[in-house]
Parts: structure tokens; sequence; C-alpha cells
């Protein structure tokens, strides 16, 4: 059981494939979401994502933990942080950290993109490989970002490169023609439209399998709800808190 990137995590893009409209790097610095995790009929957990500034760029920071019951049987404790800056061709990620405490699994993975230098890094367990990765390579997380960026449109499909697990490749995004209504946390019934990133690792509480996400129809596209089909049932994460501090709110 692992999340992000169904809270993925989530959960793409670049100028090639860019919005009509000139749109800063990443206009979502000053977020604060809060996702309740259900596991089929089960309330399994909560999961959280802060995005904060910096001197070079941006740092999101990513918590995901089971509720006191399902501690029991599987015990999760994630934490991923993402770090990346703003390029004359776009967004640039340079840092994506995962600490995973999953019931007797512990593993720590650490991912330096080298982008002057054409290069990756990636280590865990105290080996560090390096790999080939041209300038432009997103970490999945930031991935997610650089999709709400953009003016999605209705039956158009995306391609964005990254880097995730020791693997290079492009994520297939769809964009589906169908609109859905859900509810806010903030209040009333909003429309909402629906992608589908395909993915070829894993990401926190979630598996390779079938992953959705409804966005806001429009220029935030904020994630309202998140689907996954994982090994035993499905995931699913709804946004129960949304806040945004650099605009006071």
């Amino acid at each position: 059981m692992r999340l992000w990137l169904a809270i993925a995590c989530l959960l793409l893009a670049q100028p090639s494939l860019a919005v009509a409209e000139k749109k800063p790097c990443m206009p979502y610095i000053g977020e604060q979401m809060t996702f309740n995790v259900g596991w089929e009929f089960i309330n399994a957990g909560s999961a959280s994502m802060n995005i904060s500034g910096n001197a070079a760029g941006w740092q999101i920071q990513t918590l995901a933990r089971t509720n006191a019951f399902l501690d029991m049987f599987k015990k999760v404790r994630d934490t991923i942080t993402a770090k990346g800056v703003c390029n004359p061709g776009g967004m640039q990620s340079t840092v994506f950290d995962i600490e995973q405490h999953e019931r007797s699994y512990h593993a720590s993975k650490q991912t330096r993109f080298l982008w002057r230098q054409d290069k990756v890094t990636f280590t865990q367990n105290g080996k560090t490989d390096t790999y080939d990765v041209p300038a432009g390579h997103l970490s999945v997380l930031d991935a997610f970002f650089a999709v709400r960026n953009l003016n999605l449109v209705a039956g158009k499909n995306l391609s964005i490169p990254v880097f995730d697990s020791r693997k290079r490749y492009e994520i297939v995004v769809l964009v589906s023609p169908k609109r859905k209504k859900l509810r806010a946390p903030w209040g009333g019934f909003v429309d909402c439209i629906e992608v589908e990133p395909k993915l070829k690792t894993e990401g926190i509480f979630s598996s390779t399998g079938k992953i959705k996400i409804w966005m806001t129809d429009d220029a935030r596209h904020i994630p309202l709800k998140m689907t996954a089909k994982i090994k035993i049932g499905h995931i699913v994460a709804l946004l129960s808190d949304y806040r945004n501090t650099s605009k006071g709110k």
C-alpha cells in the first residue's frame, strides 16, 4: 500500500506541450493540502502536502500515514521531499527524497537531478548509481504540479519526461472528456476534469495500477479526488482541507 502518486501521487509537462498564455513556472507556492485516504470502505489514514518557496525555487513536503486501526495491520509513515527550480525552459527538478516506513519495510532513497551535467544520481542503501538524463526531466511529484499548470484540453494526451526509481521514461497523461461535480472542502460542488497518468513506477500508498485524478475545472486545477487500483482493492483520497498562505486563504 503506497500513495504518491495516487496522492501522486500523483499525480507533468514541458514548454513544447505548453499553454497558450505564459504562466508562472510554479504558481502553487503557499498551498497546503490535506487528504483523507480510504481503502475500499475503510478509513485508512491521511496525507498532507505543503509547498513552500526558497531562494532557488520551491520545496514540496508530502507526509502519508495510516490511522490507529490500520497501524495494527500495516503501519505506514512515509515522507517525500521534492525540490526544483525554474529555468527558461520551465520546471526542473533538483531533489527527490523518499523515506518509507511500512511495517517491517524501511527504505531511504535519494535522487539528485544534476541537470547542468545531464546526469541524475540515485542512492539507496548506501549505493549510488549515475544515469544519463537530459535536463528538463522531472520527479513524479513535480510532474504532478506541472500538469496542473497546463491548459488541459479534453481528449488530448500529454507526454512528460520523468526520472523515478532508476527509470527514465515518458509519463502519458490522458485528459478525459468526462466532467464530474464534486464537493469541495471550502463548500458547494464544483466542476472537475478527470486525468489519468500512466505510471511505470510505484508511489506512496499506490501501485503501478490505474490511477485517476479529478481536478477543479479552472486555472488552479486543485485535486479534489484521487483513486488508485492496488493489488487488493482500491485506494481513494479525498481533499479535506485546502489553504493557500501566499494568498491569505
